[in-house]
Formats: C-alpha cells, structure tokens, sequence
C-alpha cells in the first residue's frame, strides 16, 4: 500500500502544464492530491464541521454544540475556509429570517463516503468509540 501512494505522489509531482495554469497551484505546497486534500481537511477541527453538516447542522450555534467543544474563533475560520474552498455555501436560515447558516455543496456532500470511512476506521480501531450523536439540532 505504501508503494502505491508513493506512486501516486510521484505521478502528482512532475510537472504537470494544465495544473501549472491554474492560479490556485501557487497557494498549494505540492499537486499530490493527497497533500491538497490534507491542505484543506487535515487539521483536527475541519471534518468535524463537514461531519456535523452530514447530521443536519446548520447555525453557528449547533456546531458550537458539539461534544468537542470547538473555540467560536476557530469554528469561524474554518467555516469560512470551506466556504472559499467551495465544500461550504451559506444559506438563509427560514426559521430565522435575516439570519445565515451553512450547507454542504456538491463538492463538500462529495465527502461522505471519507466521513464514512472515517467513522468505520475509528469504530474498528479506536477502543471505546461509539457512534452515539445523532440528527440533532439544536
């Protein structure tokens, strides 16, 4: 498994003319699109969001909510990083007129089958973990 990876890595790293035009390249450390994926999901707090997205949350205050105990300061940015990236849009929240809360697009809904894998991993092998939030809304 380690050989394919690096394969793949390898394969994303040469130079590569139609991703060299794009202007996004620039900001990214690599085009492995491991690294880019990682870029924008991997640190601790962002699919936890996207997780919370899958289960219904929409307002500020419901990912405030979550067991993990996000910081408010935190949850802002990352919310508006997977704005800018796309994976996130805001919506106007019908139940409160005037007030915005998020939803996933396509290419954020595209990670579900991650967030479910996640979740298998974490059950398998991480000892007492329990699948026990569910469709909750504050």
């Amino acid at each position: 498994m380690q050989a394919i990876m690096l394969l793949i890595c390898k394969y994303f790293l040469r130079k590569d003319p139609i991703m060299a035009k794009q202007t996004t390249i620039s900001a990214r450390r690599s085009p492995c699109p491991i690294a880019c994926a990682l870029d924008t999901l991997g640190d601790k707090w962002t699919l936890l969001v996207v997780r919370d997205l899958f289960l219904g949350r929409k307002r500020f205050k419901d990912f405030t909510a979550s067991p993990e105990k996000i910081p408010t300061n935190i949850l802002s940015d990352r919310l508006g990083r997977l704005v800018e990236r796309g994976m996130v849009q805001q919506i106007p929240l019908e139940e409160s007129p005037g007030r915005q809360g998020y939803a996933l697009t396509e290419k954020g809904m595209a990670l579900q089958k991650v967030i479910k894998a996640l979740l298998q991993w974490g059950l398998e092998w991480e000892p007492g973990t329990i699948v026990g939030m569910n469709n909750r809304k504050s």
